[in-house]
């Protein structure tokens, strides 16, 4: 009895370049006998995805992070996810079935956040951000476990991941994170360190089991934005928000000449 074609799923973002390396790619796996169904299948042992990081990102939040490990193929501009680039098809297939590589996990963020009505649960790979709903500043009571710590007053926190470290975080001067790592970091954005307001203007960086618990003062009419992974969620009035590690875990195909510190080198120095 012959044996069924391993699947591999490929998602792809709408860029001309993109579609049309995702197409070369479908025949040369086919070609090399796995199969490429036209949408996602949860039997598959892969998901290529073509495009940049928000593209990995956007593909991550549509399909609610399977167990399923993904590889990045990087069209677009930093491509820090992204392990390979479009010319290297046939290389990237070679190995993956002499099994030349390994598996890296990735850490995640997990948010509830609570208004009178309901409960909504977020999950973040990058960061999650909590912000007034109109351009201008909040008001945030932030705690770490059951310690109260400061009356944040700012645009808004950032609580990222060590993967999210070299996105948002970084560019608000937060630090950067090997992944192998297991920790949160809290950056403010904008803070306000006044007479009036005193705030922690540095990223506060705290372990894995501790969680990070935000009450928003402002009035009655206002909300909040909750960005998770660049995707903006609104909310009308909300009681608390309370963000920790989750348990999903991201997996990453990374090839032998895959380094963390010499992708930071070649992205950022």
């Amino acid at each position: 009895m012959s044996k069924e074609p391993a699947i591999i799923n490929i998602f792809a973002n709408e860029d001309k370049f993109s579609t049309n390396t995702a197409q070369l790619l479908k025949r040369k796996l086919e070609q090399s006998g796995f199969a490429v169904p036209d949408t996602f299948d949860p039997q598959a042992e892969l998901i290529v995805c073509v495009g940049g990081d928000g593209s990995f990102l956007k593909t991550l939040q549509e399909l609610r992070f399977p167990d399923i490990p993904f590889v990045g193929i990087n069209t677009r501009h930093l491509g820090f996810f992204q392990e390979l680039q479009p010319d290297k098809l046939d290389e990237f297939i070679f190995n993956y079935r002499q099994g030349k590589y390994t598996v890296q996990e990735l850490k995640t963020v997990g948010a509830v956040v609570r208004d009178k009505d309901a409960v909504y649960e977020y999950t973040a790979l990058n960061e999650i951000m909590i912000k007034g709903d109109e351009s201008r500043p909040i008001h945030l009571n932030l705690s770490i476990g059951d310690n109260f710590i400061e009356r944040f007053s700012g645009d808004g926190v950032l609580i990222a991941t060590p993967a999210g470290s070299t996105a948002y975080n970084y560019s608000l001067g937060g630090s950067i994170v090997d992944p192998r790592l297991s920790l949160l970091q809290v950056t403010p954005i904008a803070p306000m360190n006044t007479t009036a307001y005193r705030c922690f203007t540095s990223s506060i960086v705290l372990p894995a089991d501790l969680s990070v618990h935000v009450v928003p003062e402002f009035e009655i009419e206002r909300g909040v934005r909750i960005v998770v992974d660049g995707i903006e969620h609104h909310h009308g009035p909300v009681q608390e928000i309370a963000a920790k590690i989750s348990p999903f875990i991201v997996k990453l195909i990374r090839f032998e000449n895959y380094d963390f510190w010499t992708k930071v080198k070649s992205k950022f120095l």
